[in-house]
């Protein structure tokens, strides 16, 4: 064959010119048949079901602020822009307010509502109307055409479009089931709280720092309660959830443990002074150093007597320095137990709907940086429709908020 001509793939093993070379960059899309099959190899492996997973869990994320961000702004449009023009052109006041010059993308709004409505798909009354049927470009479109209506509502239009063009990456990938990378994702969530924050959605604005809910949790979380994420030791669950986003910007914290590490050599003490002084509230609760208690635990972890001991007291006094400053020290508050300690928990809001714990067992041979975490988001088991012959079971959140409540009853304040 000419040199312009089908290249062939190699023979059999007996043909002389085969070749096991590939190109760089190659792709293989099909792999090698085994001895005896009858077709193409179809199975994914542990490697590719691992991919597509995170794949699915990064897009559902995506998509949830997406949708939060679309829905609001379908809502301000509306509260700004029906006033205006639907006194003059009734129904078609989306039309009207579209203008000239967007009437293609209008007109094709209009013409994939009349399809939805032949075909059964709109499933909700209320979602039968051209502004539902309108992307977020549009609604974009619709919010810059007439600004000098929404300046009164929106203090920075620059912020808004901002936002806007980071979020517009995120949903051309999601919208075509591509890969998400997590750098995006991260500045996608951003993006959307910022904007919704900018367009007035109020104090229930989720976090995009603290363990945003994703779809996958959202579908499959009712059949582990409400633990959300589970680690294998401290050092890994920072390495996904640092300290800066588990007690960055929270209302309450209380703590319950021997010596608080996590919190208190992971989170400085500027940030928990700021946090109180701004509202929040503090309740530190630890193991007493002097107490019969932690001797036990040092022998239990094989380490010299008084190591542990010192240890605490330096966390304690610590923390003691931070509320000497504050001027409400009623707003952090420390106390010490004397029984035996059996778990440390860190409840972050959890007089809330949006609270998150992280909780350890004590181990006898285990330090607590290597004990395993279970994360917990609050109302997780309680959320879900229960059903007629089905035991709501709720979630472990509420049991470890009230050990802690407990606890604290029993224990003694550090003055």
């Amino acid at each position: 064959m000419g040199s312009g001509g089908l290249e062939l793939p190699p023979g059999d093993d007996g043909h002389q010119e085969t070749s096991t070379d590939v190109p760089p960059g190659a792709v293989s899309l099909a792999r090698p048949m085994s001895a005896g099959a009858i077709g193409p190899e179809l199975d994914w492996d542990g490697g590719a079901w691992h991919e597509v997973r995170t794949r699915a869990q990064r897009a559902g994320r995506a998509y949830i602020w997406l949708n939060l961000v679309e829905q609001r702004l379908r809502a301000v449009v509306g509260a700004v822009l029906r006033p205006i023009y639907e006194p003059v052109h009734g129904d078609d006041w989306v039309v009207a307010a579209a203008g000239p010059a967007g009437q293609e993308w209008v007109q094709r709004a209009v013409a994939v509502r009349e399809v939805s409505r032949r075909k059964g798909y709109l499933l909700d009354p209320a979602d039968d109307n051209v502004l539902s049927f309108l992307t977020l470009p549009q609604l974009r479109e619709l919010m810059v055409q007439h600004w000098p209506c929404f300046e009164p509502y929106v203090d920075e239009r620059r912020d808004v479009e901002l936002a806007l063009d980071e979020l517009e990456v995120t949903r051309n990938v999601v919208s075509r089931n591509r890969a998400l990378s997590e750098a995006v994702l991260n500045q996608a969530e951003r993006a959307s709280a910022r904007l919704l924050e900018v367009l007035g959605a109020g104090g229930d604005v989720p976090s995009s720092r603290r363990l945003p809910v994703d779809a996958v949790e959202d579908l499959v979380g009712d059949r582990y309660a409400d633990v959300v994420a589970v680690h294998s030791d401290r050092v890994r669950l920072l390495r996904q959830f640092p300290a800066e986003d588990l007690f960055g910007g929270a209302r309450r914290v209380d703590a319950l443990g021997i010596g608080l590490n996590l919190l208190v050599q992971n989170f400085s003490g500027r940030r928990l002074l700021r946090m109180a002084e701004a509202g929040g509230r503090v309740r530190l609760l630890f193991l007493n150093p002097a107490s019969s208690a932690i001797k036990r635990r040092e022998r239990e972890l094989g380490i010299k007597r008084g190591e542990l001991s010192r240890a605490v007291e330096m966390n304690i006094l610590h923390m003691r320095r931070v509320r000497a400053r504050l001027r409400d020290p009623g707003a952090f508050e420390i106390q010490v137990f004397d029984e035996t300690p059996r778990f440390t928990a860190y409840l972050v809001d959890g007089d809330g709907a949006d609270g998150i714990a992280v909780v350890q067992s004590y181990l006898r041979r285990t330090r607590g940086m290597e004990a395993p975490v279970l994360v917990l988001r609050n109302g997780r088991g309680g959320g879900r429709v229960v059903k007629a012959d089905e035991v709501d079971e709720g979630g472990l959140f509420p049991t470890y908020r009230e050990e802690f409540e407990l606890m604290w009853a029993d224990s003694r304040p550090v003055s």
